[in-house]
């Protein structure tokens, strides 16, 4: 899979991008939300991974690895639908690079694979997150109490926020 953006390519992660999306996943604003133990083997295991789709984001200016963006797709037709999940380099936060990606991906799980309703879920305590999921179209559906265990043992709440084919704006 190859997708284009305005400031963004979205390309299928390979064994190639391992050492700078592990780099990228092991800074501490990334690691607090995506934590885990030994990143190299859950990279290797997300690659093989059959229920979702790992995409490296490539910032077009520079040609440098910036992040990941996946979905999974569920398929049941009565329940047909894909989610979303992402992560961003620090170094380049609140430079659009997040709002682009999601867009891009957003486009094509209408437009192509033919979704009619995306969710993400964000932990309730991830403002940055939320706004720009919202300012993509993303809207919230409520919140999905102590949804994930924290690294210190805590269960924190997520925000399930959805868009759908109807309400989005291209």
């Amino acid at each position: 899979m190859d997708l284009l953006g305005e400031s963004v390519r979205l390309r299928t992660a390979t064994l190639a991008d391992k050492e700078a999306l592990v780099a990228i996943r092991s800074t501490p604003e990334v690691h607090a939300r995506w934590r885990g133990d030994d990143l190299d083997a859950e990279f290797i295991a997300d690659l093989d991974d059959e229920d979702a789709t790992q995409l490296t984001i490539v910032a077009c200016a520079g040609d440098s690895i910036v992040g990941m963006i996946q979905f999974s797709e569920e398929n049941e037709p009565e329940y047909r639908h894909a989610s979303i999940d992402i992560y961003i380099d620090p170094s380049v936060h609140r430079q659009g690079i997040a709002t682009d990606a999601i867009t891009t991906l957003v486009s094509h799980l209408f437009d192509t694979a033919g979704h009619h309703r995306l969710t993400i879920d964000p932990a309730t305590d991830n403002g940055p997150a939320i706004d720009c999921y919202a300012n993509v179209g993303f809207t919230p559906v409520g919140i999905m109490r102590e949804y994930e265990q924290r690294a210190d043992g805590t269960w924190a709440d997520g925000l399930l926020m959805e868009l759908l084919r109807s309400d989005w704006r291209d």
